[in-house]
């Protein structure tokens, strides 16, 4: 009787397709969190709340661990770009955006991160030429971006269309920081996380102070506690399982959690909030799907 053997590949491939469903489903649920905090709760602050929290989480886990931030002055500078690639700047815009949008809506446009990591790794690094089915899926993720954006866009330039090319501008952000990330490879996925959210309430925290002055508000308890979920849940340990998959599945391959999360989140802004996306949304949100998935499935080898 001989005992079977599980192949590591095959082990190494399963935990990497568990974590990306987890951090899709974490991320997918942060748009539902913000819609709730923005409620009672201004964009700036919310976010300055978010990455310091998280971050507070994060050394402690990093203290239990023991596992020291670096003191290198080179690598703090890249946690300061990884901030602002992928918190700050788009943190805040997807805040702000859902003050005027549904969180259903969000979630659909700003899912086209892999587009944009893909189109970004063409250009700054060296990457082997586009696939037919990767072209297709380009085509059908920006045609879902039109689908959504191109009919608000008929009727005038107004507030509901420049928060949805914020979103779409939060993409783009993800997709640079997806690309910057692998800049960290060899570092415990906790160190950047942790750097990079320090970085981010450094810089958000004094913009909160001078413009939003938080000691004045009132926030409700549904605010405060999706505060705490975005914070905990759908930063501290989302970040932890992005980094570790930047370097497991490299950018793109992270970046595949998209065409799971939009069902996720959408699902999530429907259940919860009540939301019903109108018909050209539903159309969009199609697009977007195939085009990240015809772009982010592995294709199977011909030789099995």
């Amino acid at each position: 009787m001989t005992l079977a053997v599980a192949d590591p590949a095959k082990s190494r491939y399963a935990a990497n397709l568990t974590l990306l469903l987890l951090l899709a489903t974490l991320w997918g649920a942060s748009y539902t969190f913000i819609k709730i905090g923005v409620a009672t709760i201004p964009p700036v602050t919310l976010i300055a709340a978010r990455t310091l929290i998280a971050g507070a989480v994060l050394l402690a886990i990093m203290a239990v661990r023991g596992i020291a931030l670096p003191r290198d002055p080179a690598l703090w500078r890249r946690f300061l770009v990884q901030a602002c690639f992928n918190s700050v700047v788009p943190f805040t815009l997807i805040a702000w955006a859902e003050s005027h949008v549904d969180a259903g809506l969000a979630t659909i446009l700003n899912s086209n991160a892999p587009i944009f990591t893909f189109l970004l790794a063409l250009v700054f690094l060296r990457h082997d030429p586009p696939t037919p089915r990767q072209l297709f899926g380009v085509v059908a993720g920006l045609a879902g971006i039109c689908l959504v954006v191109g009919v608000n866009a008929l009727a005038g330039l107004g507030q509901q269309l420049v928060a949805q090319l914020a979103l779409v501008a939060a993409a783009v952000s993800y997709g640079a920081a997806a690309i910057f990330g692998r800049n960290f490879n060899g570092l415990d996925p906790m160190v950047p996380a942790a750097g990079s959210m320090i970085c981010g309430a450094v810089i958000l925290l004094p913009i909160s102070v001078i413009f939003e002055q938080p000691w004045t508000l009132q926030p409700s308890t549904a605010s405060l506690l999706a505060l705490v979920g975005l914070a905990v849940f759908s930063t501290a340990f989302a970040f932890v399982i992005y980094f570790r998959l930047i370097q497991t599945l490299g950018p793109v391959g992270t970046t595949a959690q998209a065409y799971l999360r939009v069902p996720i989140g959408v699902a999530l802004s429907v259940v919860v909030l009540g939301e019903t996306p109108s018909a050209t949304a539903w159309a969009g949100l199609a697009c977007v799907i195939i085009g990240i998935a015809a772009m982010t499935i592995p294709s199977r080898s011909r030789g099995g």
